[in-house]
């Protein structure tokens, strides 16, 4: 039979999110059909969460390939070639320096940029939007599933069959749950304030031209600033945007919906700034300040999982290992997870299936396991709180190898992002 008249396999893919459309991408190159269910209305006008990300050396090339036009990702991103940590003394409003790599190598993108990009570059009508996943089906003989949605604008079911089911559904994920009924997220002992201060209309204020003092390297660097049983990150975004985070430990809240991000009030946002004012630097403080619609993030993870794969199913990024976001990897691995699966796919081609997500298991699961776990200790650290194997960091008791120990290069697997 003439090749080029062979049925394409087809992917289901739930998910338009990053994960979803990186996978998405990585398949359709290796020859597959693909179907991506979205349960938002449309395409993101602006960026769901409004945070920034960080894209490792691997990460970038992959995109890349993917967009072919490798300067579009430059375009759209800035460097950050720099890893820095510091101190803060609350007290005195002074800051100094922990560690400092300078050999970082990442760069900065701001989500919904990235979202657009891996959505813009795709064929038509891949993305079904306004497409709610209800439930799946695979076959008896184990060589297709069935999946059912309801398109949100008609309130219709409808039935989208394929070869491979593909779960990017994110860490709150519905089709894992189906097989790990029992799962539960694990809390992480804090919750993340988070926004992105836009000053494109007012470069030259006070606030902008003093934060840029007090963080000289801003627009290549990723600053880490430790307080007390806290810490914050800052970097700079494309188009005149400060990306910022501040971890604050807490009870766990009340979660409503299928969301780990909590919608705030107006007096949880004043009591938030006098916080700051108290905790960190005034440079830093006023950026969080002046910064519109902030929000938190409360932070989980889970145990690494035994298995991602089940018959015709496959779980990846978020959907397969929740993490924290410490050690800048949620991203990263959802990219590599879906480049992954594409190569095994296309090593062992669809009359193969199981043994390609078998490989795909064998490849994923041992680096990521490690990964989540590392990230999971670098926040307890920074946090200041409770290690099995160590004391509470503390930054008046700390030693040169305790301050190593905050680094980004020393996430496991981290050289392999830099191929």
């Amino acid at each position: 039979m003439d090749k080029k008249k062979e049925k394409k396999p087809k992917a289901v893919i739930v998910g338009g999110s990053i994960a979803g459309l990186s996978c998405a991408h990585a398949l359709i190159v290796r020859g597959w059909d693909v179907v991506v269910l979205e349960k938002s209305i449309a395409p993101p006008a602006g960026s769901p969460t409004g945070a920034g990300l960080g894209l490792d050396p691997l990460a970038q090339k992959l995109i890349e390939s993917w967009l072919g036009q490798p300067e579009r990702l430059s375009k759209d991103t800035l460097p950050l070639i720099i890893d820095q940590n510091q101190a803060t003394d609350s007290e005195k409003k002074i800051s100094w320096t922990l560690t400092r790599d300078e050999n970082f190598n990442f760069r900065a993108a701001y989500w919904a940029d990235l979202h657009g990009l891996l959505y813009k570059s795709l064929p038509p009508d891949i993305v079904l939007w306004g497409h709610f996943f209800q439930s799946f089906s695979v076959c008896h003989e184990k060589t297709s599933v069935a999946v059912k949605v309801e398109v949100l604008p008609t309130g219709k079911i409808i039935k989208v069959d394929g070869d491979l089911l593909v779960a990017a559904d994110g860490c709150l994920s519905s089709i894992r749950q189906s097989f790990l009924p029992n799962l539960k997220l694990r809390y992480s002992g804090y919750c993340a304030w988070r926004g992105v201060l836009d000053f494109s209309d007012n470069e030259s204020s006070e606030t902008i031209m003093g934060v840029r003092r007090a963080y000289p390297d801003l627009g290549k660097c990723l600053y880490f600033d430790l307080g007390y049983g806290t810490h914050s990150v800052l970097y700079e975004l494309l188009n005149k945007r400060i990306n910022w985070i501040w971890y604050v430990n807490q009870p766990e809240p009340e979660l409503k919906g299928y969301s780990v991000t909590m919608k705030v009030r107006d007096d949880m946002i004043r009591k938030m700034h006098e916080e700051a004012e108290k905790t960190w630097i005034p440079e830093l403080a006023r950026v969080m300040k002046e910064t519109k619609c902030p929000f938190v993030n409360v932070i989980y993870d889970c145990d690494p999982l035994e298995r991602i794969i089940w018959d015709n199913v496959v779980l990846i990024g978020d959907a397969a290992h929740p993490t924290t976001p410490h050690g800048l990897r949620s991203t990263n691995m959802s990219i590599l997870d879906a480049a992954t699966l594409g190569k095994c796919l296309e090593k062992y081609g669809v009359e193969n299936l199981h043994l390609a997500l078998q490989e795909y298991q064998s490849i994923r699961l041992p680096v990521v396991s490690k990964q989540v776990l590392h990230s999971r200790r670098m926040g307890r650290i920074k946090q200041g709180l409770k290690l099995c194997d160590r004391k509470c960091f503390d930054l008046k008791r700390a030693s040169v190898e305790d301050y190593q120990e905050l680094q980004q290069n020393n996430m496991p697997f981290f050289a392999d992002a830099l191929c």
